[in-house]
Order: C-alpha cells, then sequence, then structure tokens
C-alpha cells in the first residue's frame, strides 16, 4: 500500500457522505462510498480504517475487513491497534488460533492494553481454554478495572466469585467516573456473584439495574416486532408458497438452528457438530445480510420487510440463495457437506430461508418461556439483543416467537423440526437420534459425547456445552419467581406454563 497521503477533494467528501450514511444506518451505501473514497486515495488511512470497521461490525464481511486491515499492516506491521483489528477479524471467521497468535502479536507490542487483553481472553474462551481466559481477564482488571472484564468472568459460567470479586466490583461501582457502558455489565457481574451466594433478592436487584441502564440506552419499541409478524401472517399463505415452488437455490447444506437466546440452541449446534458430516461455525451474519440485499433500496427500513420478498422472481430467489452459500464458504473449514448457522433471530427470517435455500434444514430450539425469559434478562448481551432488557418486553417478545413460528407450522406443514430444550436434557438420547433422522443423518455415537467436543464455541453457553448435560439449571429461576410478574402478564395464554 501507498504510503499516507491527503486525500483528494472528492475521495474526502466521498468520506464524509459514508459518515452521513451510517448516522442514517445505512451500511451498503456507506461502504460503497467508502470503497471509491480508497480508489481515488489508497493511502487514505481514515477511510481505510473506517472501511473495515464497518465490513467487519456492520457488514458481517471478516474476510473483507482482514483484506483491508493487511493493507495497512503492510506500513505499520507492529501497530498494535491493527494487529488487535486483524486478530478480531480471523476470529470472526472461525480462525482461532490465527486469533490468539495476534492478539499475542498486538499484545507483545502493547502490553499495557487492557482491552486487547479482554479480546484476547474471549479468544481464549471460545477455543475452551477457559483458565487462561480467566488470567487475561484477570489481567485486563489489573490495568484497568471495568464492567466489561467482570462480566466476562461472570459470562464463562464456570467461575465463582469471592467475596474479595463482590467487595471490588462495589466499590467499583461507587465510583462517579464510571461509564455507563461499564457500569451496565458490572451490575450484571454482581448479580452472577450475588446469585452464586444463594441472595436471589439482591441478585435480582442488580440485574434489574443492569438491565435498566441498557433499557434506556436500546429504547427498544415492542410493537414493531408485533406488527412484523403480522405482515409475516398476512405474505406467508400457502398461496404464496405454492407459487414459489421449486425455485431458490437447491444446495442442502445449511442447517439453521433458530428460536431464543439461552433457549438451548448451542448445546443442539453441539450435538450436530459432533457428527461427522457437519461443521459447527458460529452466529453467522450471513443471512441478515442477505436480508437486507433482499430489501434492496429499502434495507434501512425494516417496516419493508418481509413484504419487498413479493418482489423477487425466481432468478433473484436463486442468487440470494448461492450467494449466502458463497457469503459462508469462509466460516467452512473442515470441508463437510453441511453446516450449521446458528443464529437464534434468524426465525424472523424463516420466511425467506424457505424461498431461497428450499432444501435447508431449519431447526427451532424452544425453552419454556419463564426459564427461558428469566435466563435472557440475566444475561449481558454486548448488542443486538434489544428485547432482552425488560421482562415485559422479553414476554412479549416470546409471545411473538411462538405466534410467528405457529403460523409457519400451518403454511409450511413440518418444515421447521421442533426441539424442546427440556425434553432433549430429560430424554437426551432418544432427542439425539429423532433430530439426527430429520437431518437425514445416521445415528453416530459421538453426538452423545457432544461435550467431548473440542470445537471453538463463541456464545455465552460455551462452558456449558463442553459438559455433560446439566439438569439442575432447569428450575434455577423458581428463586426469582417473586420478581418475574412482568413476564407472567406479557406472556399471552398458556404460554407462562413450566
Amino acid at each position: 500500500m501507498t504510503a499516507a497521503t491527503n486525500p483528494s477533494p472528492q475521495a474526502l467528501s466521498l468520506y464524509r457522505q459514508a459518515d452521513e450514511a451510517v448516522r442514517r444506518g445505512d451500511f451498503i451505501t456507506a461502504a460503497s462510498h467508502l470503497a471509491r473514497s480508497l480508489a481515488l486515495a489508497p493511502g487514505f488511512l481514515a477511510a481505510r480504517q473506517r472501511y473495515a470497521t464497518l465490513l467487519l461490525h456492520n457488514l458481517g464481511d471478516p474476510a473483507g475487513a482482514a483484506v483491508q486491515i493487511d493493507r495497512l499492516l503492510e506500513d505499520e506491521p507492529r501497530n498494535a491497534a491493527y494487529l488487535a483489528f486483524r486478530a478480531a477479524a480471523k476470529g470472526r471467521i472461525g480462525d482461532y488460533a490465527a486469533a490468539i497468535a495476534g492478539y499475542e502479536k498486538a499484545l507483545a507490542v502493547a502490553p499495557a492494553d487492557a482491552g486487547a487483553w479482554l479480546r484476547y481472553g474471549h479468544a481464549l474462551k471460545t477455543a475452551g481454554r477457559a483458565d487462561d481466559a480467566v488470567a487475561a481477564y484477570r489481567r485486563s482488571l489489573d490495568l484497568r478495572p471495568g464492567g466489561e472484564a467482570w462480566w466476562s468472568l461472570a459470562d464463562l459460567k464456570s467461575v465463582h466469585f469471592t467475596a474479595g470479586d463482590a467487595a471490588a466490583m462495589r466499590a467499583l461501582l461507587q465510583r462517579n467516573d464510571l461509564a455507563a457502558a461499564e457500569r451496565a455489565p458490572l451490575h450484571f457481574a454482581l448479580g452472577k456473584a450475588l446469585e452464586d451466594a444463594g441472595d436471589a433478592a439482591a441478585a435480582f436487584a442488580q440485574y434489574a439495574l443492569g438491565n435498566a441502564l441498557k433499557r434506556a440506552q436500546a429504547k427498544y419499541d415492542a410493537t414493531a416486532m408485533t406488527a412484523f409478524v403480522a405482515r409475516a401472517e398476512a405474505l406467508f399463505t400457502p398461496e404464496f408458497f405454492a407459487a414459489r415452488a421449486g425455485q431458490g437455490s437447491d444446495a442442502p447444506d445449511p442447517i439453521f438452528i433458530v428460536g431464543l437466546p439461552r433457549s438451548g440452541s448451542t448445546l443442539v449446534e453441539q450435538i450436530l457438530a459432533s457428527h461427522s458430516a457437519v461443521e459447527g461455525t458460529m452466529e453467522l451474519p450471513d443471512l441478515i445480510a442477505v436480508a437486507r440485499q433482499a430489501m434492496g433500496a429499502a434495507a434501512g427500513d425494516f417496516a419493508a420487510y418481509p413484504g419487498a420478498l413479493a418482489t423477487l422472481d425466481g432468478g433473484a430467489l436463486k442468487a440470494l440463495g448461492d450467494a449466502y452459500i458463497a457469503r459462508t464458504r469462509v466460516y467452512r473449514r473442515e470441508g463437510k457437506p453441511f453446516f450449521i448457522d446458528k443464529m437464534p433471530d434468524n426465525f424472523v427470517h424463516t420466511g425467506l430461508i424457505h424461498l431461497i435455500l428450499p432444501r435447508a434444514k431449519i431447526i427451532d430450539v424452544r425453552r419454556r418461556p419463564l426459564a427461558c425469559g428469566w435466563s435472557v434478562f440475566k444475561q449481558h448481551f454486548a448488542a443486538g439483543e434489544a428485547f432482552s432488557y425488560d421482562l415485559g418486553d422479553i414476554g412479549r417478545y416470546y409471545a411473538d416467537y411462538v405466534r410467528l413460528m405457529a403460523h409457519v407450522d400451518a403454511v409450511l406443514p413440518g418444515r421447521v423440526l421442533r426441539v424442546d430444550y427440556e425434553t432433549l436434557v430429560g430424554d437426551t438420547e432418544a432427542e439425539i437420534r429423532r433430530l439426527l433422522a430429520a437431518c437425514n443423518l445416521p445415528f453416530e455415537a459421538a453426538c452423545l459425547r457432544f461435550h467431548d467436543n473440542r470445537r471453538a464455541v463463541r456464545t455465552a453457553s460455551a462452558q456449558q456445552v463442553r459438559r455433560p448435560i446439566f439438569r439442575e439449571g432447569l428450575e434455577s429461576w423458581r428463586a426469582f419467581e417473586p420478581w418475574l410478574g412482568p413476564l407472567k402478564a406479557a406472556l399471552e395464554g398458556g404460554l407462562t406454563a413450566s
């Protein structure tokens, strides 16, 4: 890459237009402006950095982001920020050996970078190196005490905080200079410490404080989800799908696992990924990107979805399915015939999946509403789950999810395999055999020993699925039942059954 240069007026104008597009949430247009800016001024470092960030964090293109950051590293091979960014991109692709090595290079250059230690811990956790992850998180805390590092320890699920840890968290919460972005995860972490100590009332109070902070930032509107379900019900009729039968890509490769967060989807993923014919990947952003592509010019307007699907002909549906297969190829490192895309929120795209990938498998993992709702409420999500910070919002979201999937069952009977988490825990072998049969996979005993699978797992359940079935957690929500009134009230008839 050429050395840093002063951009031309046209390149600078495109950069500013990209900024405006980002503020509107139109990331596709922003990326186009930045690509054109860089074509005019390859040495425009700010534009290349912004382009790489946009590709990684907003457009779900980690491979493209890695290409851009490699261009920057050509001129500054010891730039710690670039090295850490490249490590993050490699992690998003699923190459955790490269991610870990990248963070180690960055930390060799900047050993006092608390944020790099934190992200290094995340990579170690995903790779199954829990003890090393704890050490990295503790090192981050030594350098810069903060809520995100405390929550990262809590999110391992296997770490039991000491009284000294709880005291340190309380002291940190007393600081006036603690940013809200650090304060919220700290409340969640302290809630975990208090829950482990058996103080349900105090734990709930901390979870509630953390959620209130996140809720204020998210500005979630529950009515938008309900309106989306109504639009999907109106559009997706038996006649709509019959008219498009035989269209889309004929690729049979994907196995989509959908549902709600904390529903047991990672467990089902781990079971299937233990089969010799199936590769586990991670929570992929690619179907969301394809949905944006399907919406075209209305990509930033959620109200146009799924209605925009009605405008697509057979050629467009096939192109979208093929585009999804092409986009996801970068994550498939083992050459197996099938791969898993486990993104719980993709249940909203069930209709799209059927249209563009009619041979793909779709598995809906469902956990009982009070157990699932409580588990969601006490989980600090870094991003993307705006419904999760209020018990009433969680209840409405769960009810809308059940309503949408019931509609799919009615108009596409048998298309979606439903796996009940509690049944899976209670009768594991029978459910695994049913799951494999539905995926047209022969039974393999390795699927019963899913906890021996050393694959990388990048979700909140990473440590849990590396242990045998954990039955004790099924009823843990009951200790908090006195405070779950808003969740119960929001759930529609019959859904509150435990």
